[in-house]
């Protein structure tokens, strides 16, 4: 499988990388949750920039942008607008998606951009060229809050955002019984050994699946989400004790 590097990270190699989001509504917020992440572990920090008051203003946005990438020092920054279709905070035109996602690539202050996969074919490859040329990699995404696809489904999601161009396909999905969880596992098993190419990024969601945030390196998701203060999903652990973890098991095996 091929690895995707960003910057000093190279995410689909050993231990599964650590994000962390930050979720502020206001500059000040934002550059704080940026500054809290100091002696945190992680790999990468995600703007969720849907939770951002000013992002329907895009000098607003790059205003940021310019502290945060400051702020971040050489830390890879993944943008992302997460749509309310998807549990984001808000709603916004496929347009006006495309257009935000192409001009924070333009900017060269972000690494990586995320894209869910459903917004449409024809959008999804627009952005995914246009980031990459300027270099950004991106993620495509897709999170289903209310349920968890069958194994057939969540791989024929997963082969699609590759087969779009995605440099990382990811998949969030919501457990309804622990059964649920093991499906995603043996997803994720099976695209990581049968199908993948490039590195991907799988969970179970909530209290139910957070088993599934901890042994990425023995069944094949290369990154996962922690927190430092409020999470943008449910069930990211702490940051600091979900290193531990990964440690742990890594060394283990």
């Amino acid at each position: 499988m091929n690895t995707v590097k960003v910057r000093n990270t190279i995410i689909g190699e050993g231990v599964p990388k650590i994000c962390l989001p930050i979720v502020g509504k206001t500059k000040e917020d934002i550059l704080a949750a940026a500054k809290s992440f100091e002696g945190v572990p992680h790999d990468v920090v995600e703007w969720r920039v849907d939770w951002f008051d000013g992002v329907f203003e895009f000098d607003k946005v790059e205003d940021v942008l310019k502290d945060l990438r400051v702020a971040l020092a050489d830390t890879p920054l993944l943008f992302t607008f997460r749509t309310s279709n998807e549990g984001g905070e808000k709603s916004i035109e496929k347009d006006a998606y495309a257009t935000l996602n192409k001009k924070a690539a333009a900017t060269g202050l972000v690494d990586l951009v995320d894209v869910e996969v459903f917004t449409g074919d024809d959008v999804v490859k627009d952005i995914v060229s246009s980031a990459h040329e300027h270099n950004v990699k991106v993620v495509a995404s897709n999170h289903d809050f209310d349920k968890t696809p069958d194994k057939d489904d969540i791989l024929s999601r997963l082969k699609k955002m590759q087969d779009l161009g995605a440099d990382i396909p990811k998949i969030a999905v919501m457990p309804t019984c622990r059964k649920d969880v093991l499906t995603l596992l043996l997803a994720t098993q099976e695209m990581a050994d049968e199908y993948a190419d490039r590195p991907i990024i799988t969970m179970s969601m909530a209290g139910t699946g957070v088993v599934s945030r901890l042994c990425g390196e023995a069944f094949g998701s290369a990154l996962t989400f922690g927190a430092v203060g409020k999470a943008s999903a449910p069930g990211q652990m702490n940051a600091s004790d979900l290193s531990t973890i990964l440690n742990l098991i890594h060394g283990a095996m």
